[in-house]
């Protein structure tokens, strides 16, 4: 048992997958700090179910694209809370191009926000627990496909694959003060491309007949997050879903 309540930012937690995760944390007695870009009210929302499961929680905005905006969000978290103990990265640009659509403007935006802003945040976890004497970990959701690649979503697939790397280098930087975890989700939730019925069936693409749902993905967060001999790897929470060959995404399939 931890003596101490702990903290935690979850980017990207107004709504979606970082939502659940961050309601699943303040379940298990962690202080939330709900970062969002521009869904405030649904930002609040996330605020107001964390306090009602008996967590501190609070909402931060900033844009991760920014590298200042990023760099001033961890001291916020700091001086709200006191301390920060973890980051589980969850927020991400994800907008289709290929490779007849490619353009570093496209490469550069989903760079910024999906592997720079995870990378600065580490860093400054990094210094935070290292001038505590304390110990710090972070989680970078990942995606089931940097495993099973295909041609679509390019420059998201390039951001996440720089955040895998990041994943490996940044566990040996900053060790031993703050570890390195990924979670690779397969398909969970549906999207402005997916219908319900065509989610609901690609869905069960997987050895399991299931890939994984917002419970699974925040039940390996909190693994991770509590599991001290685990840095520098991923779990992937797909339904085993990156063992199957899909020459397309699943939008587009």
């Amino acid at each position: 048992m931890h003596s101490k309540v702990r903290t935690v930012l979850v980017t990207g937690s107004a709504k979606r997958l970082g939502r659940e995760i961050a309601l699943a944390l303040a379940r298990a007695g962690w202080q939330v700090a709900v970062h969002y870009l521009r869904s405030a009210e649904a930002a609040a929302s996330t605020v107001s179910d964390c306090l009602a499961l008996g967590a501190q929680a609070q909402a931060f905005a900033a844009d991760l694209a920014d590298e200042a905006a990023t760099r001033a969000l961890f001291p916020c978290v700091v001086q709200h809370f006191g301390q920060v103990d973890a980051i589980v990265n969850s927020a991400a640009i994800f907008e289709h191009d290929s490779a007849q659509s490619f353009s570093y403007s496209a490469l550069e935006k989903h760079l910024r926000s999906n592997a720079g802003a995870p990378i600065v945040l580490a860093q400054a976890l990094h210094n935070h627990v290292t001038e505590r004497s304390a110990q710090g970990v972070v989680v970078n959701l990942l995606d089931q496909k940097l495993w099973n690649q295909n041609p679509d979503f390019l420059s998201y697939t390039l951001s996440k694959a720089a955040l895998e790397a990041a994943n490996t280098m940044l566990a040996m930087a900053l060790a031993p003060q703050v570890r390195v975890v990924g979670v690779a989700p397969g398909l969970t939730l549906t999207s402005e491309y997916l219908s319900a019925e065509k989610f609901a069936a690609l869905h069960q693409l997987s050895p399991l007949g299931r890939s994984s749902n917002p419970e699974d993905i925040a039940g390996a967060v909190k693994f991770a997050l509590d599991n001290p001999a685990i840095t520098g790897t991923t779990l992937l929470v797909d339904g085993g879903q990156h063992l199957m060959r899909f020459t397309r995404d699943f939008s587009m399939m």
